[in-house]
């Protein structure tokens, strides 16, 4: 496996490694100094002393600068552990025959952004032993595959099935939140929008609309409402944007089945990517899996 996802005393931490033809010094130089760490990580880096600077480049997607961090560990040519705001890198070189190995590992600061933190530093590790091997790095442009391939490896797609009803929370990566609503209500602020309920779901009135972080409705059942749908969106400045979709009064593998399916549309149209007709073969399988569970 290219990443593992482990939870280490509460907090989430990704683990990598990677096999490299070169000796540990030079390997290290490439980790450590910031004009080498320019050709991979994801930001400038300033270091003085021990406080660290990030400094994100004008195409990234983050609407924050790069923020503050700083040095934790540095063992030369062994370790280096550094905070980056609240996530803490640490970059461990061991020696090998025919080169070194280094393992990195990242505790993030919540696990649901797991799933896009993976690709991102495979990503960055795939052009760090590309500069150390001093071929050309071209990155990947499959991001929402990716992200998607990992969301699932990891189980942060599952829905709960709680007292309240089925409840979601999924990460939706950097979109801003204007644009999650866009997509949620397609611009029409009349009713109930028809990205907001999957097929199987009979709405009703509009409840509360709070542009752009809440949606709810009430939810029929023979033409009587049953509960509401919540939909509540967050932003968090250099972590991203979230949604927590609620169905009141909702149970049981159908309802999970078919508001992950719906939650996975959703996420990729944020993405910028429209799929249809509904695949009622993922959603058979889904209920599938959550009544075995």
């Amino acid at each position: 496996m290219d990443v593992e996802l482990r939870m280490i005393e509460g907090k989430p931490v990704l683990r990598f490694e990677r096999e490299l033809r070169h000796s540990p010094e030079k390997v290290w130089r490439v980790v450590t100094d910031p004009a080498e760490m320019r050709h991979w990580f994801p930001a400038e880096v300033e270091v003085d002393g021990r406080k660290m600077r990030f400094t994100f480049p004008e195409a990234a997607p983050v609407d924050a600068d790069g923020g503050e961090g700083e040095v934790l560990e540095c063992d030369p040519p062994r370790v280096f552990a550094f905070r980056w705001i609240d996530d803490v890198l640490r970059f461990e070189v061991l020696p090998r025959d025919q080169g070194c190995l280094l393992v990195f590992t990242a505790v993030v600061t919540t696990r649901l952004t797991a799933g896009r933190d993976a690709p991102g530093w495979i990503t960055c590790l795939d052009a760090l032993v590309a500069h150390v091997d001093g071929v050309e790095f071209q990155a990947p442009r499959d991001w929402l595959a990716r992200i998607e391939h990992y969301v699932r490896e990891f189980g942060l797609d599952e829905g709960t099935d709680g007292p309240g009803g089925v409840r979601f929370v999924r990460d939706l990566v950097w979109t801003p939140l204007d644009d999650v609503w866009q997509v949620l209500t397609e611009g029409s602020e009349d009713g109930v929008p028809t990205r907001a309920a999957h097929p199987g779901l009979e709405p009703g009135r509009v409840v509360r609309s709070d542009a752009p972080r809440l949606l709810e409705y009430e939810w029929l059942q023979d033409g009587e409402p049953r509960g509401v749908v919540r939909w509540e969106f967050d932003h968090v400045p250099l972590q991203g944007t979230t949604v927590t979709l609620l169905q009141e009064n909702a149970h049981g593998p159908e309802a999970l089945a078919a508001w992950h399916v719906h939650l996975e549309l959703f996420f990729a149209a944020t993405q910028g990517e429209i799929r249809c007709p509904w695949p009622s073969d993922r959603e058979e399988e889904l209920r599938r899996r959550y009544a075995g569970s």
